[in-house]
C-alpha cells in the first residue's frame, strides 16, 4: 500500500531540514537520527600475576614469621585459579602473595642490615679492646 501524500508530495514540514542548519552530527545522518551505533571495546586484562619466583625466594632466602612460606601457598592457588579460568580469584590471592612478598623482603632487609650493622659495630670495639690491651702491655704495667 503506498502513501497517498508520496504521489501528490505534500510532505510534513517535519521531514524537511530547514535551510542553513548545518548538520555536524556524523556523516550521512540527519539530525534526528535513528540509527543507534554501538561501539565495542575489546579490552585485553594482563593475566593475574601469581608472583611464583618472588614467593620461592622469600621461602628459600628470607623466611620471617613464615612469610615467605605464606605467600608461596598464595602464589600457588593464584596459579591454580588462573588456570581454572577464575581471574578474580588470582588477582585476589596475587595480591595477597605480593604484600606478603613485600613485607618479608623488607624484614629480611632489616634483619641483614642490623647484622651487618651489629657486626661492624664489634669489629670496631674489639680493635679498641685491643689496642688497649697492646698499650697497656707496652706501657710496662704487666710484670712478669
Amino acid at each position: 500500500m503506498m502513501n497517498p501524500d508520496y504521489r501528490t508530495g505534500n510532505y510534513p514540514v517535519e521531514a524537511f531540514p530547514l535551510q542553513g542548519n548545518r548538520n555536524d552530527g556524523f556523516p550521512g545522518q540527519p539530525d534526528g537520527s535513528r540509527l543507534v551505533q554501538h561501539t565495542t571495546v575489546n579490552i585485553n586484562t594482563e593475566p593475574a600475576k601469581d608472583h611464583i619466583i618472588w614467593s620461592l625466594c622469600c621461602f628459600m632466602y628470607g623466611n620471617p614469621c613464615c612469610l615467605g612460606l605464606a605467600a608461596l601457598i598464595f602464589s600457588i592457588k593464584a596459579r591454580d585459579r588462573k588456570v581454572v579460568g577464575d581471574l578474580e580469584g588470582a588477582q585476589h590471592y596475587g595480591s595477597t602473595a605480593r604484600c606478603l612478598n613485600i613485607v618479608a623482603t623488607i624484614l629480611t632487609s632489616l634483619i641483614c642490615l642490623i647484622i651487618i650493622i651489629l657486626l661492624i659495630v664489634t669489629a670496631v670495639k674489639v680493635q679498641q679492646v685491643v689496642s688497649y690491651n697492646r698499650n697497656l702491655y707496652r706501657g710496662g704495667y704487666y710484670s712478669w
